[in-house]
């Protein structure tokens, strides 16, 4: 695609940092390290559009390419946890996030910068603006630190949701697997909610049936939630407050949506879902919360606990808001983006549809820049 000619500027952000015991593999003890990359047009700005994910790996992929090419300039930064969300822990990533905020301003000039919620970036946009804003969020939810508070946060200008997710707690039981009702025996399961068991109730679901579904994924979502406190409680108990225990949770790819796609229509097709066949990804290992901690189910993943959870971050946002969905999305569905907009109340809201877009825009060159197009209308606008 033809656009302006950008450089890729590969660079580190270094902070120090102290914590009872260390959650990401080898570094020095007491040192963060994150990869960032700078999508530099030739045209000089003083905006940047940041994109981050909680376990990143997204410089490469066409949306914030195509904004380069436009001439908005893009940093995409890599949190502590590039790769690898098993002992993730959603605070943490908004540190990392605020220090790629704050380089970008003190060390490359930026004054205005834009966040850019791509996917699971996006719940995680919204978790670090309503703390920059008005920081409340002192402890994770299993009582450790960081102290958000404390961090001086800088807001950004503006919180841009492109085809973006609830949040990784919300988005995750809306996939679990309810027809799992015993986690010691997660191959045993009840054919009443067993989507893909011989037995499995078929396409087209009934409101009804899809209710009492989603009450069915809470209360799994909410049983693991419960073993997880017991054993922090029982690990404190025994002086032993920073050890940990780590589990696999399987099942973690049943939406009816997958299956019918009257359910929270769009373009997408039945039986599929963005990371291939829902019923193989359903227990394959790339599942959401496939392999996880005790602290990080708590930070990520728990329906009830988790400060990420991106509807309650959305209804503190003051600042202006873009939400660009994809009609043929298969990894978001319309409802995530009409909850977000109705909880982002505070905010002045844009919103447009990519017609014919799939969730990353893969093969769709054209589609991505007209995506890229209505984002830098939306910068020079403000």
């Amino acid at each position: 695609m033809a656009g302006t000619e950008y450089t890729r500027v590969p660079y580190l952000i270094v902070f120090e940092e102290q914590a009872g015991f260390k959650d990401t593999y080898a570094g020095m003890m007491g040192r963060v390290v994150l990869e960032a990359q700078l999508l530099k047009p030739e045209t000089p700005s003083d905006t940047v559009v940041i994109f981050s994910h909680p376990i990143g790996g997204g410089a490469y992929l066409p949306m914030p390419n195509a904004m380069a090419r436009l001439g908005i300039h893009v940093i995409y930064v890599n949190t502590r946890y590039r790769g690898n969300d098993s002992a993730l822990i959603m605070e943490k990533t908004i540190l990392d996030f605020g220090a790629a905020v704050r380089h970008a301003k003190e060390k490359l000039g930026y004054s205005r910068v834009f966040l850019g919620g791509w996917s699971g970036g996006g719940a995680m946009s919204l978790f670090y603006q309503s703390q920059a804003v008005g920081p409340a969020v002192t402890s994770t939810p299993a009582g450790d630190a960081p102290d958000l508070s404390k961090a001086g946060l800088i807001p950004a200008d503006g919180v841009m949701l492109l085809a973006a997710h609830l949040s990784r707690n919300l988005t995750l039981t809306e996939w679990l697997d309810p027809s799992i009702t015993d986690e010691s025996r997660p191959f045993d399961r009840d054919p009443k909610w067993n989507l893909y068991g011989p037995d499995a109730p078929k396409p087209p679901y009934s409101a009804d049936f899809v209710a009492e579904y989603r009450a069915a994924q809470i209360a799994r979502n909410r049983r693991i939630t419960a073993w997880v406190k017991e054993q922090l409680a029982a690990l404190k108990a025994a002086g032993r407050e920073n050890d940990e225990r780590c589990f696999t949770v399987q099942g973690t790819m049943a939406d009816p949506r997958w299956l019918d796609p009257a359910v929270d229509p769009n373009g997408r097709k039945p039986n599929w879902c963005f990371l291939g066949d829902p019923r193989v990804v359903n227990d394959g290992v790339v599942g959401l919360a496939r392999f996880t901690s005790l602290r990080s189910w708590l930070s990520q993943w728990s329906y009830d606990d988790s400060n990420a959870d991106g509807l309650k971050c959305a209804a503190k946002l003051t600042h202006p808001l873009l939400v660009i969905e994809n009609s043929d999305d298969d990894g978001v569905t319309p409802s995530h983006a009409a909850r977000l907009m109705a909880a982002a109340k505070g905010a002045k809201q844009t919103h447009h549809v990519i017609e014919g877009a799939n969730h990353y825009y893969f093969g769709q060159p054209k589609l991505s820049a007209q995506a890229a197009e209505k984002a830098k209308a939306w910068i020079d606008a403000l």
